[in-house]
């Protein structure tokens, strides 16, 4: 496919997943809020509690019944296509980025994977993500929250570690983000939105709703409201190569995953009281932890004092970054630099060099699917260079 229709279907597609993803992710952590915030002291006959709020000038009145009201309004509002909508502009966003280039973005180089292999790979997680869930939201242990957020987790961490095995960094996240983000919106489609409409026919009819839907609907919402902010970091992740491009990448997605949840768990019951106030500071404390965790390691004493000239780094830009990072890109993949980085001259190259040693020696990232074959001798000698570049 030509490249220039590659870009403006990539940003098409990836605008169309945020405007959507916001909505969605709007809507849900503001029922969460609301639900949180209501007043259950002594509320009317049929009510669970109500809210009084202020925004945009006005001052609304918000009541939520035990389970329904006795007669169905004439118009009622249904939050459902925000979720269909992000996850179908999602899975054709991951189609575009990583199916239709596995061999760049989606298979680790060396994995010997064909890109229908991984594809089918990829799929069949974000099928398998789903079924497992749900057996285990039905089973046993959907009425132990706490123990199944724990297998949950171990799953999804187990899920990261074998991906990255045979994706690469950017790969094996994204398919956990995909992972999570079928969770999510089968959730919706499978258990909330049924829950809903049976609780709309019920009410019809004339006829006492089960309490039991509602109640397996709203868990769902909750554990979606958690999978949020790990979905989130994950969408932005791909401009961070200290995390997908870490020797253990999945390790530092599962800490990520872990300080997202206390986030988000803090602004889930500050409402109540600030006994999980604690969280905040050790998410900080957390992510201290990981950039030292994941900071570049050192090169050898050998590396560090060896004499690179110029040229020879020169000469290895040109032969492995300069195909697309130039202004005018041989690569049919690209009809600009990517991201705007150009590598044409030393003056660009010694700008560039701290980005140019964490994309190329400490994460290995660069060059895409190392589609231009940098040996590691030539990492080496890069990093060796920037590093005397810094002693002068």
């Amino acid at each position: 496919m030509d490249p220039h229709i590659t870009e403006w279907l990539n940003l098409v597609v990836r605008w169309a997943h945020m405007i959507t993803g916001v909505a969605w992710i709007g809507a849900s952590f503001y029922f969460v809020w609301l639900e949180n915030h209501l007043d259950r002291r002594n509320p009317r006959d049929g009510l669970a509690g109500d809210l009084w709020a202020i925004h945009g000038g006005g001052i609304y009145h918000l009541e939520k019944y035990k389970l329904a009201p006795p007669k169905m309004p004439e118009q009622l509002h249904w939050f459902k296509w925000e979720a269909y909508a992000t996850w179908l502009t999602g899975i054709v966003l991951l189609s575009v980025v990583y199916y239709l280039n596995a061999e760049l973005f989606l298979i680790a180089p060396g994995s010997g994977l064909s890109p229908t292999t991984a594809i089918a790979i990829g799929i069949a997680s974000l099928i398998a993500g789903w079924l497992i869930y749900d057996l285990l939201c039905d089973s046993p242990l959907g009425k132990q929250p706490a123990l199944l957020g724990a297998v949950l987790f171990v799953l999804i961490v187990g899920a990261a570690w074998g991906l990255s095995q045979v994706f690469s960094g950017r790969g094996a996240f994204i398919h956990v983000g995909a992972i999570i983000g079928t969770i999510m919106v089968g959730n919706v489609f499978r258990v909330i939105m049924p829950a809903q409409r049976a609780l709309v026919s019920a009410i019809e009819a004339g006829k006492e709703p089960d309490p039991a839907l509602p109640a397996k609907g709203l868990l769902r919402s909750r554990h979606n409201n958690y999978f949020t902010l790990p979905v989130l970091f994950i969408m932005i992740s791909n401009h961070f190569p200290s995390t997908f491009g870490n020797e253990f990448n999945w390790a530092v997605l599962a800490g990520l995953a872990v300080l997202s949840v206390l986030v988000r768990h803090y602004f889930n019951t500050r409402h109540v009281s600030q006994k999980f106030a604690w969280t905040l500071p050790v998410a900080a404390l957390g992510m201290i932890c990981l950039a030292f965790i994941t900071s570049p390691k050192q090169m050898t004493h050998d590396a560090q004092n060896a004499q690179v000239s110029m040229q020879v780094v020169e000469k290895i830009i040109t032969e492995r970054c300069t195909s697309c990072h130039s202004a005018t890109p041989s690569s049919t993949m690209f009809t600009s630099a990517p991201a705007g980085v150009m590598l044409d001259n030393f003056s660009q190259i010694k700008t560039l060099a701290p980005q140019i040693y964490l994309q190329t020696v400490a994460s290995k990232t660069m060059p895409l699917g190392n589609m231009t074959q940098m040996t590691q001798q030539e990492r080496d000698l890069i990093g060796a260079w920037i590093n005397q570049s810094k002693s002068k």
